[in-house]
């Protein structure tokens, strides 16, 4: 990067903090000293050990597994920073937890994303930056400044480099998923088709495709993989309607329960997702291929430092 970053204190929390040092690398900065002390009983303990008075502070941590002992880390981190003084305090969420929990659809139901986004700012966030949130409406839970992030033109650079962005169909693999679908479709100049999956959890006789994918390599692509089932299933049917090979893609490996085998005894060539969560080793299979987001995160770092419009990182030519 051109632009001087050396002003940026950058702190990683316990989520990811390989992810943090490649933002850190790509900014040009050194993360800032901190101990993060877990006590026997779960208490959560952190020390500061670098003076932030008056500094714009940047804090890196996934709301991911274990979800709830990582966003208390995040908030025990924000309340130093603002008993410290902080200048401003930049929570940095590659990945929001508790997303989905956007609306109620059952009585007595809570919006449990709406509450994440009360304590944050409760607990002295100025600004959130984040990536692919499951609906983009949860910037609105927030009256902070949110800087929602897409991984999309990074996404689509992986597939033309590897040449996947000809002869391709980009699918979603349920209705739910069709506007992501159509903007990576968009990106790659291909058609899409749809998942119809009926009436079940797991694909059965009613699941038909909606579109033409016969003799095409297909796309599933979606936000998050979580139990792998989805995306699984959808490869099983794209390849009973006569696609060649089928790729998966999504931001966010969650890849909880039984993921892992899942996909990697499914019908999916490649399974490409980014670093936005930490992936542990025994997590990782053959097909499996991970981009990394730092660079976005750093460019968004250290436009927002600079008091810069964050516009260009939706600007394909820029980003890709």
């Amino acid at each position: 990067m051109n632009q001087d970053n050396t002003g940026i204190k950058l702190f990683a929390l316990n989520s990811n903090p390989k992810l943090a040092q490649k933002i850190a690398d790509d900014l040009g900065v050194e993360l800032s000293d901190t101990t993060v002390h877990h006590f026997s009983d779960g208490e959560i303990q952190i020390n500061i050990d670098t003076s932030v008075r008056g500094c714009d502070v940047f804090v890196i941590q996934s709301i991911s597994d274990p979800v709830n002992e990582n966003f208390m880390e995040l908030m025990v981190m924000i309340d130093a920073l603002r008993r410290a003084s902080a200048g401003t305090i930049n929570c940095v969420i590659p990945y929001y937890g508790y997303a989905r929990a956007d609306r109620k659809t059952r009585p007595r139901e809570p919006i449990t994303a709406k509450l994440i986004a009360n304590f944050l700012t409760m607990a002295g966030a100025d600004r959130v930056v984040t990536l692919d949130l499951h609906a983009g409406q949860l910037q609105g839970f927030f009256n902070i400044p949110v800087d929602h992030l897409l991984a999309i033109y990074s996404q689509a650079d992986y597939f033309k480099k590897n040449g996947l962005d000809k002869d391709v169909v980009v699918v979603a693999p349920d209705h739910s998923s069709v506007k992501l679908a159509r903007n990576l479709a968009e990106c790659l100049k291909a058609p899409i088709a749809i998942v119809d999956k009926r009436d079940s959890k797991r694909v059965d006789k009613n699941t038909d495709v909606i579109g033409d994918v016969k003799g095409h390599q297909c796309i599933i692509f979606d936000d998050m993989i979580d139990t792998g089932a989805k995306m699984a299933d959808a490869a099983a049917v794209l390849k009973q309607a006569g696609a060649t090979d089928v790729y998966g893609c999504a931001t966010h490996a969650i890849f909880s329960g039984n993921a892992v085998n899942e996909l990697k005894n499914s019908a999916l060539k490649e399974v490409i997702v980014t670093d936005t969560i930490q992936m542990p080793e025994e997590k990782k299979f053959e097909q499996l291929r991970i981009l990394s987001v730092a660079p976005i995160f750093a460019k968004a770092i250290s436009l927002i430092y600079h008091n810069q419009s964050v516009d260009s990182l939706f600007n394909k030519n820029d980003n890709i």
